[in-house]
This record gives C-alpha cells, sequence and structure tokens, in this order.
C-alpha cells in the first residue's frame, strides 16, 4: 500500500485526481457549481487557494495549506488539511451517485498530491492548471474557459492574495499572460513534433 503524506501546514500543493476510469465527474453546469460550492464548505477555510481548473474528467488545484490554524477553532472537530479534502470529495462522490443513480467510487483514490519544490516549479505549475483546458482541447485560450481560476487573475474584484501571488511569482499581468502563452506556443510547437 503506497504512503501518502498528510499535507503539511505552510506548504504550497498540487493536487489533482480524475474520474474512476477516467469517467466523467461533471455531467453538467450545476455540477461544476456544486463541486466549488463543497470545495469553499469543506477546503477553503483550511488552504489558499491560487490556481485551480475543473475539466469534465478531472481537476486540479494549486494550493496552500493555512501556515496558522488560530482563530478556525471554532470549526467543528478541526481535522488535517487532508480530511477536509477527503470529506469535500466524499460529500461530492455522494451527491453525484444519488442523482445518476450510480454506486462506489467516483474519484481513483486517494487524491494526488505534490509538494511544490521552487518558485519556478510553482510558476509552471500554476501555468499548467490554467492551460489545461486548451491541452484537452475545450479551448484556444484559457481566458475562454469557464471553470480555472484564469480571469480571477484579471477581475475587477481581485483578492488580495492573488494580486500579491501575481506579484510575487510573475511581477505584473503583462508577465503572466506573457508566460501563459509562452506555454501555450511550446505547446503548439511541441504537437507539430509528433
Amino acid at each position: 500500500m503506497q504512503d501518502h503524506p498528510k499535507l503539511i501546514p505552510g506548504r504550497y500543493y498540487h493536487i489533482y485526481n480524475r474520474g474512476i476510469n477516467s469517467c466523467a465527474i461533471f455531467r453538467e453546469e450545476e455540477n461544476y457549481r456544486y463541486f466549488m460550492w463543497l470545495y469553499g464548505k469543506h477546503v477553503a477555510p483550511v488552504v489558499e487557494t491560487y490556481a485551480w481548473a475543473l475539466l469534465p474528467t478531472h481537476f486540479h488545484f494549486l494550493v496552500q495549506v493555512v501556515p496558522d490554524l488560530t482563530g478556525l477553532e471554532d470549526l467543528s472537530g478541526l481535522k488535517p488539511a487532508h480530511q477536509h479534502l477527503s470529506n469535500f470529495f466524499n460529500a461530492y462522490s455522494k451527491s453525484i451517485n444519488k442523482r445518476v443513480n450510480r454506486h462506489g467510487s467516483l474519484f481513483e483514490r486517494p487524491f494526488k498530491r505534490k509538494p511544490i519544490s521552487s518558485d519556478n516549479h510553482m510558476m509552471n505549475t500554476l501555468i499548467y492548471i490554467h492551460n489545461n483546458p486548451v491541452h484537452h482541447g475545450y479551448c484556444r485560450h484559457p481566458s475562454e474557459y469557464g471553470w480555472s481560476s484564469y480571469n480571477n487573475y484579471f477581475s475587477e474584484n481581485q483578492h488580495p492574495k492573488l494580486i500579491e501571488f501575481q506579484q510575487q511569482f510573475f511581477e505584473d499581468r503583462e508577465n503572466f499572460v506573457y508566460l501563459h502563452e509562452h506555454a501555450l506556443n511550446k505547446l503548439e510547437e511541441d504537437d507539430l513534433l509528433d
């Protein structure tokens, strides 16, 4: 049995998973909305989320586990971050199973978690997540895809944490866009070489 380490407070992680046997985990728009609502309920209290993308068969999140849980003691039965994620996935699975009259696992188990090891790794992971819908053919540019955080970085009501993150890792919006587009161009070149 493979060991799946607990999520360490203060560390950044790429969290991802897909439907078992690559089955659809999002069948209609309401599924995406409900998934994000549950994420806000179960996971958002214990992580800062810097990027996400939901695709029909899989999802990606770039998060930092909250380094200090002070002030969150009022959360009922405060649990480690990985348990919040597990509870979130279980709640979503039960809801979808009931809605479509199925049973059994919806996700491959357990969810994948890769620690972010450097600033470069952080930038590449964020770009990878935002460009994932393009890679899978759902759009031509990440700004065209509605179920990712890419456009959150351009919102008039941009969260201060995203502004700080963007400045720390990308300097400004222009560089943010340039690096995403450069990665897309590289992806197209790689596809042409295959």
